[in-house]
């Protein structure tokens, strides 16, 4: 695995859509946590980041409705 670069929630469940090492876009496919317990270290680093986005984002919000 390269690279997690999303997540969404599916039926009360996390999904994370993967990159796979040496493959395309095209072939990103979307895995639950389970299936990423070998990856903990992309999975902690790609969560802290979403966090982060995530919080920007409200706060960019809350400014742009003043």
């Amino acid at each position: 695995m390269e690279q997690i670069l999303n997540k969404r929630r599916v039926w009360e469940k996390d999904k994370f859509l993967v990159r796979w090492k040496g493959f395309t876009a095209e072939e990103d496919t979307w895995k639950s946590r389970e299936n990423l317990e070998n990856v903990q270290d992309l999975l902690r680093e790609f969560e802290q980041e979403y966090s982060r986005d995530s919080r920007e984002v409200r706060q960019q919000k809350k400014v742009d409705n003043k």
